[in-house]
């Protein structure tokens, strides 16, 4: 019962472009390929984009070809940086039975993310900053359980979805507000104590998992980024973001850089000095982002 509502809540939460007029073999929840976007074969652009931006891409890459109409066949990953980051060591990706193996062009991350990519060489020339976030609390539409601040996320009446440290960036900054609004104590009670009692339930690899668990009744409250709340508002999935105030909050920082060996160098070179537009940062804005130069500090 539980695995079929979590089905149904998926195409809600991750609702993509029409189907290709192609045969389609996809069933939710069991072929379904919710963060690989395109063919590799023959992509003239192969882009990893950290998987918060999943929303942003079709707008973004839409405005990016109409300024670049050579750029015709674009292929794109959203996962979580870390995990395109193995994907880059490693020349491949394992999906159930499948292995994607492919070099991409374009790496889009958090900066402490790029910063050890450039450390280890696998991306050249100097990354763009192209916008930054902060944290909200996603929960249901109502607020049933009166969620004011990150000190309710402590509380044993309320189910915690959580990303996984293990897999997920944001897990650092997340623990890092906790810190901040109830010093050690609150970050030991929703990551240690409440994970024993299974009232804080860890993501298997994606934030995208939240306004899922959120929406079948699994969980309560999750922390994730302002712009993941506020595009689930947009399409009014049933699901609303709770502010967090400056002082307990934190700001990410996304950057951009081409791949050391890129395959496509002159298109991954338009990429990236488009992330750096006036138009792209519009687009970003527009989804709950912030522009570098409105909160760099």
């Amino acid at each position: 019962m539980f695995r079929s509502l979590l089905c149904s809540v998926a195409v809600l939460v991750s609702a993509t472009a029409a189907a290709p007029a192609v045969p389609n073999a996809t069933v939710p929840c069991v072929d379904q390929l919710a963060d690989i976007h395109g063919n590799p074969v023959g992509a003239d652009l192969v882009l990893y984009a950290g998987g918060n931006q999943w929303f942003v891409m079709p707008q973004l890459l839409a405005a990016f070809q109409k300024a670049h109409p050579e750029v015709r066949h674009i292929f794109y990953e959203t996962l979580p940086p870390g995990l395109l980051a193995q994907q880059v060591q490693r020349g491949a990706l394992q999906i159930g039975d499948m292995t994607l193996t492919l070099r991409g062009d374009v790496y889009l991350s958090g900066k402490k993310r790029m910063v050890e990519m450039q450390a280890q060489k696998l991306v050249t020339g100097a990354p763009v900053t192209y916008a930054t976030n902060v944290l909200a609390i996603m929960v249901k539409a109502g607020n049933p359980k009166h969620i004011t601040s990150l000190k309710d996320l402590g509380r044993s009446d309320v189910r915690v979805a959580m990303p996984n440290p293990k897999t997920e960036g944001i897990a650092r900054q997340i623990e890092l507000a906790y810190k901040k609004a109830g010093g050690d104590t609150l970050d030991r009670t929703i990551m240690q104590t409440k994970v024993r009692a299974g009232t804080t339930r860890l993501t298997q690899i994606h934030h995208r998992q939240t306004p899922m668990w959120l929406l079948a009744g699994s969980a309560d409250a999750g922390p994730v980024w302002i712009s993941e709340a506020l595009y689930q508002q947009r399409i009014h999935s049933g699901l609303i973001a709770v502010r967090i105030p400056a002082a307990q909050n934190v700001k990410a920082i996304y950057m951009g850089a081409r791949l050391t060996g890129a395959p496509h160098p002159s298109a991954a070179k338009a990429f990236v000095d488009f992330l750096a537009s006036p138009a792209a940062a519009a687009i970003y804005r527009s989804y709950g982002f912030a522009a570098p130069q409105q909160t760099e500090e």
